[in-house]
C-alpha cells in the first residue's frame, strides 16, 4: 500500500462508515440463540486432583446461600474427605443404576434431572463416558439438554480431554487421553475458570495419599505426574484459557458495538508499498513489537494503481513483505475492494484487534492531497482508538539499478498507442451516427459512443476512456446537438441530455476500467497459480532426487527462457548436480560465486549486490533447515536477468523445490535408519549364533578332560601336557569371549563408569604383554616404550582390556610366529601407544567400519573365528576415560596400526598407581 496516494473516490458512503456503530450481525445472532438457554460454567484444571471438584462445590454452595436452587446431577469425591464435606447440605438427584455384565453402574439421571428443573445443577467430569442404556453416550451431551432446557451447570474439566489438544498431550505425557470432548463445548462456555495448582504442591498432595492410592501414587508420580509434564500441561489449560477469553472480548465488542480495539493484548501493523522507505518501516514495526511482545503482520493493499507500478517497485514490495517474514513477522497481501484504501487498512486491523498502526510519512504535495486524497490522513481521522505512528523512515540507499535493455516496444505497449485508439474509436463512432442518424433519431446516438467508450476502457483502463469520454462528448455536442458545428447547446433539454450522457460515461468508464484492471490481476494470479500448480504435482509424483533436479531445472528454463544449473551439497562435496540445457557448464569463478551465495545463503552473482559483474545468477536453495544448495541463471541478452514478476516466480518454483528435495532427503534417512534399526536387529540375532563361537572351545576343554580322566594312565607325560594346555588354552579362549560379551552389554547400558587415577603406563603394558604372551599362533610381543613416559589418568583394568584386544585382534590376522610391536611415545601432551603386526593391513575404506560392534573383515579360513566385539569394546574403554582410538596402516610393509591416544594431566590431582582387579 502506498505511503500516501490518490483515493478512489466515491460519493457513497464508505461501508465500514455505515456499519460503524452498529452490532455485529453474526455478534447479535449468537446471542440470540443463547437466549432461554441455561449458562456453562468449566471449571478447567491442568491435571487430576488441583481441585476442580471442591472449587465447584464451594461456588455451588454459595449460590445456595445466594437462594440459588441448587442440585448436585453427579459429583465423584475419590473417597476425599474435604469434598465430600461440601456436598453434605446439598440436594443429590438419585444416580440411575443399570446392571452390566455382572456390575451395576451408577450413572447420572438426566430425565430426573430434567424433571427436577433446578436452577443449577453441579455436573463433575464433562468429559465421562455413558454406561449403556444410558440417553447419550456422553456426559457433555447430556450437559447440552440441560443447557438447552434452560438450566445452568457448573461441571469440572481437565486440559487432557480437550480434543484438539488430545495429540499434544499425548507427546508431552505419553499418555494417550482416550475420553475427549469437542473444543466446540468448551467455546460454548459462558465462563471458565482456572483452578490452578504449583506442581510441587500437586505432588506433595498426590505423595500424601489426597488424590490416588499409595501404589498408584508411586507409578503416578513416576510417569505421569512429573514436574515437567505437569508443567507444560498448566501452560496449555492457561494458553486455552486466554484463547477463550480473548474470543469473548471480541464477541462482546461486536455484539455491543464497541468501537475497537481494546487494548487488552498489544497488536503491531505495518503498512508497506513500493515505496523504498518501507523496509524501514518494517524494521520500526519489529522493533515496537518486540518492545510491546506483540505479535505483528506486514500489510499490502493491492489497489488498482499496483498494475501500473514498474518491476523495481514491485520488487521492493516483495522485498519488504519478505523481510516482515524473516524478522518474525506475517506478510499479508489483501486485495483492494470498493472502499478507499484507508478503509481496507482499517477493516483489516479492526478485524485482528490491532492496536497500532504504522504508515510512512506522506511526501506528496498539498496540491495531490487535495485532488487525490491523502492515505495518511484518512487513516488517522477513521483510526478511533487505533494507536498511529506516521513515521519518515530513509530510503535505503545503493547501486542504482541497470537500466532495462532498450528494445522496440510493441504498437500497443507504445505509450500514446491507446489515445490513438481512443481516437479512432470515437470516430468510427461518429460516422456510424451520422449515417444512421435519419433511422435511429438523435436519441439513440448516444449509445454508439458509449458503447466506444466502453470498449476503449475495456481494452487500455481508465485513463484513455476518459480521454475518449471527453473526446466523445465534444462530438455528441458539436454534431448532433442544435446548433450544430458549435460547442452551443440552445434547448433546455438537450443541456440535460448532454449533462446525463457526459455523467453517464463517466461512470461507465470508471466501472469497465476498473473491471478491466481486476481482469488483468485476476489474470496474471491465476497463470501465476497454475503454473506453481503444475509444478508441484510434477514435485509430488517424483521418487528421486535427481529426477526433482531435472524436473526443477526443465521447469525454470521453459517458463523464464533461461539457461538454469542446480548445484548441491553432500559428502561429496558442493558440485554441479544437473543443468538445462544439459551441455552448459560453470567456470571456477562461477562455482565461488555459487559457494558463496550457499555459505551465506543469500543470492549472489548477476544482478545482485554480491559479485554483480558475473554471468550468473545464483539462487539459494533454502528451507527452514538452512540451505541445501544453490539454482543459477543465465541468458545470452544483455540488461536485467529477470523481471521484478519473473524474480518472485523464480523464487516461488525454488521454495517447492527445496521443498521437495528435503521431503527426498528425509525419505533417504528414515530409510537409512530403517535399515539401521534392521541391521541392529540382524546383530542382536547374531548373538545367538555366537554359541557357535563358545561352543568350539567349550567342546574342546570337555574332549581334552574327558580324555584325561578316561585314558590317564595309558597317556605319555607329553601327552597329559599337551592336553593340559589345551584345556587351558581353550578356556582361557572361552573367558575372553565371554569378557567381550560381558563388556559390550556394560558399553551399551552405560554401566561403563571409569575409576581415573594416576598410572604408570609401563607397568600397564608389561601386564597386558605377559598376559598375551600366551594367545595361541607364537607372536612374540616387542615392546618399545620411550623412557620418562608421563603417568596418564586411567582405569587400568579399562586400559589393560582394550589394549589387550588390540593385540588380541592382531594376533588374529598377523602370520603365525611373527612379532606385534607395542610402541608408546609422547606427541605433544598426549600420550601415544600403538599396537603394529605384520597382517595384511585394513582396505582403507574400512578403517572405521572395524571399530563397528559384529563387524568383521572376510579373511582366509586361517583367521581365528571370532564374535567382532573387541575394537568396539577397546573403543567404548578408550573414549570413556577421555582418549582415542584409530587404524591405519603401515607405510614400510603391509600390516595395521591401532593408536591410542590419552590426554597427559597438566595438573595431576593425585597419584594412585595401586592396582585394582
Amino acid at each position: 500500500m502506498p505511503q500516501d496516494h490518490g483515493q478512489d473516490r466515491h460519493p457513497e458512503r464508505s461501508p465500514d462508515r455505515a456499519e460503524r456503530g452498529r452490532p455485529s450481525p453474526e455478534a447479535l445472532l449468537a446471542a440470540a440463540h443463547k437466549e432461554g438457554r441455561g449458562r456453562l460454567k468449566i471449571f478447567l484444571g491442568a491435571a487430576p486432583g488441583v481441585g476442580k471438584t471442591y472449587e465447584m462445590l464451594q461456588s455451588g454452595r454459595a449460590r445456595l446461600a445466594a437462594g440459588v436452587d441448587v442440585v448436585i446431577g453427579v459429583v465423584e469425591t475419590h473417597g476425599r474427605t474435604e469434598t465430600a464435606r461440601l456436598v453434605e447440605g446439598l440436594e443429590i438427584v438419585p444416580r440411575r443404576r443399570e446392571a452390566y455384565k455382572g456390575r451395576v453402574l451408577e450413572e447420572m439421571d438426566l430425565d430426573a434431572l430434567l424433571a427436577r428443573r433446578p436452577a443449577l445443577a453441579l455436573v463433575d467430569e464433562l468429559a465421562h463416558t455413558n454406561g449403556p442404556g444410558s440417553r447419550h453416550p456422553k456426559r457433555y451431551m447430556d450437559v447440552e439438554d440441560l443447557l438447552a432446557a434452560g438450566i445452568d451447570v457448573y461441571t469440572t474439566l481437565n486440559i487432557q480431554h480437550v480434543e484438539s489438544l488430545n495429540d499434544v498431550v499425548a507427546q508431552i505425557t505419553r499418555v494417550r487421553v482416550h475420553e475427549t470432548v469437542p473444543d466446540h463445548v468448551l467455546e460454548a462456555a459462558d465462563d471458565i475458570e482456572v483452578v490452578d495448582l504449583a506442581p510441587g504442591d500437586l505432588i506433595g498432595r498426590l505423595n500424601e495419599g489426597k488424590i490416588y492410592m499409595p501404589g498408584t501414587a508411586e507409578r503416578a508420580v513416576a510417569n505421569f505426574f512429573t514436574v515437567g509434564n505437569l508443567t507444560a500441561l498448566r501452560e496449555l489449560a492457561l494458553r486455552r484459557t486466554a484463547e477463550r477469553v480473548d474470543d469473548q472480548l471480541l464477541t462482546h465488542m461486536q455484539a455491543h458495538a464497541i468501537d475497537g480495539p481494546w487494548a487488552a493484548g498489544e497488536r503491531v501493523m505495518v503498512c508497506v508499498s513500493e515505496d523504498p522507505r518501507s523496509a524501514a518501516l518494517v524494521r520500526y514495526a519489529k522493533r515496537l513489537a518486540d518492545r510491546l511482545r506483540a505479535p505483528w503482520t506486514a500489510l499490502y493493499v493491492e489497489g488498482r494503481r499496483s498494475h501500473a507500478l514498474d518491476e523495481a517497485a514491485r520488487d521492493r514490495i516483495a522485498d519488504a513483505l519478505r523481510l516482515a517474514e524473516h524478522l518474525g513477522g506475517e506478510a499479508e497481501t489483501l486485495p483492494a475492494g470498493d472502499r478507499r484504501i484507508a478503509d481496507d487498512v482499517l477493516a483489516a486491523a479492526r478485524s485482528r484487534n490491532v492496536t497500532h498502526i504504522i504508515i510512512g510519512k506522506s511526501n506528496r504535495s498539498r496540491w495531490f492531497e487535495i485532488l487525490h486524497g491523502s492515505v495518511v490522513h484518512e487513516l488517522v481521522r477513521g483510526a478511533g482508538q487505533i494507536s498511529v505512528h506516521v513515521i519518515a523512515g530513509e530510503a535505503i540507499s545503493g547501486p542504482p539499478a541497470p537500466a532495462p535493455a532498450r528494445t522496440r516496444p510493441r504498437p500497443a505497449e507504445r505509450p500514446g498507442f491507446p489515445y490513438v485508439v481512443a481516437v479512432a474509436a470515437i470516430a468510427a463512432a461518429l460516422v456510424a451516427g451520422r449515417l444512421s442518424q435519419s433511422l435511429v433519431g438523435i436519441e439513440n446516438i448516444d449509445l454508439m459512443f458509449l458503447t466506444a467508450i466502453i470498449a476503449v476502457a475495456v481494452r487500455f483502463g481508465l485513463m484513455p476512456a476518459l480521454f475518449a469520454t471527453v473526446l466523445g462528448s465534444l462530438a455528441y455536442n458539436f454534431f448532433f446537438l442544435p446548433p450544430l458545428y458549435t460547442l452551443t447547446i440552445a434547448d433546455p433539454t438537450n443541456i440535460l441530455t448532454f449533462a446525463i450522457f457526459t455523467a453517464l460515461t463517466l461512470v461507465v468508464s470508471n466501472l469497465a476500467g476498473r473491471a478491466r484492471a481486476q481482469a488483468v490481476a485476476a489474470r496474471s494470479r491465476a497463470r501465476t497459480t497454475e503454473a506453481l500448480y503444475s509444478f508441484s504435482r510434477k514435485l509430488a509424483a517424483v521418487g528421486t532426487l535427481d529426477d526433482l533436479l531435472w524436473a526443477t531445472a526443465y521447469q525454470i528454463a521453459s517458463m523464464l527462457k533461461v539457461r538454469v544449473v542446480v548445484l548441491l551439497s553432500d559428502e561429496s562435496g558442493f558440485s554441479v548436480r544437473v543443468g538445462y540445457p544439459p551441455e552448459d557448464m560453470l567456470d571456477p569463478a562461477d562455482i565461488a560465486a555459487a559457494k558463496w551465495a550457499f555459505e551465506h545463503d543469500s543470492p549472489a552473482g548477476r544482478d545482485s549486490d554480491t559479485l554483480p559483474g558475473g554471468k550468473w545468477l545464483f539462487l539459494p536453495l533454502r528451507t527452514g533447515r538452512g540451505a541445501l544448495g544453490v539454482v543459477g541463471l543465465d541468458r545470452d541478452k544483455p540488461g536485467p536477468l529477470l523481471t521484478g514478476e519473473q524474480r518472485r516466480l523464480t523464487e516461488a518454483l525454488i521454495d517447492q523445490a527445496a521443498l521437495a528435495i528435503e521431503r527426498i532427503r528425509l525419505v533417504a534417512d528414515i530409510e537409512a535408519a530403517r535399515r539401521a534399526a534392521e541391521a541392529d536387529r540382524l546383530r542382536q540375532a547374531l548373538l545367538s549364533s555366537i554359541s557357535h563361537d563358545l561352543r568350539t572351545p567349550l567342546a574342546s576343554v570337555l574332549g581334552a578332560a574327558g580324555t584325561l580322566a578316561d585314558f590317564t594312565a595309558v597317556l605319555t607325560d607329553d601327552q597329559r601336557t599337551e592336553l593340559v594346555s589345551t584345556i587351558q588354552e581353550e578356556a582361557e579362549r572361552l573367558n575372553r569371549f565371554i569378557v567381550n560379551l560381558l563388556d559390550m552389554t556394560r558399553l551399551e547400558a552405560g554401566a561403563v563408569v571409569p575409576r581415573l587415577a594416576l598410572n604408570d603406563p609401563g607397568e600397564i603394558v608389561g601386564a597386558v604383554a605377559a598376559r598375551a604372551a600366551k594367545l595361541p599362533g607364537g607372536h612374540k610381543i616387542d615392546v618399545s616404550l620411550a623412557p620418562g613416559l608421563p603417568m596418564v589418568e586411567v582405569d587400568p583394568v579399562l586400559m589393560e582390556q582394550a589394549l589387550f584386544n588390540l593385540i588380541d585382534n592382531a594376533a588374529k590376522f598377523a602370520p603365525e610366529g611373527s612379532p606385534i610391536a607395542v610402541q608408546g611415545a609422547v606427541d605433544g601432551r598426549d600420550l601415544v601407544l600403538q599396537v603394529i603386526d605384520c597382517g595384511p593391513g585394513i582396505p582403507d575404506a574400512h578403517l572405521e567400519q572395524v571399530f563397528s560392534k559384529f563387524y568383521r573383515l572376510e579373511k582366509s579360513d586361517r583367521v581365528r573365528a571370532g564374535t567382532g566385539l573387541g575394537l568396539s569394546i577397546c573403543r567404548g574403554f578408550i573414549e570413556a576415560m577421555g582418549g582415542s582410538v584409530s587404524a591405519a596402516n603401515r607405510r614400510d610393509r603391509e600390516g595395521a596400526v591401532f593408536t591410542i591416544r590419552l590426554p597427559v594431566p597438566a595438573t595431576p590431582r593425585r597419584l594412585d598407581t595401586e592396582r585394582r582387579g
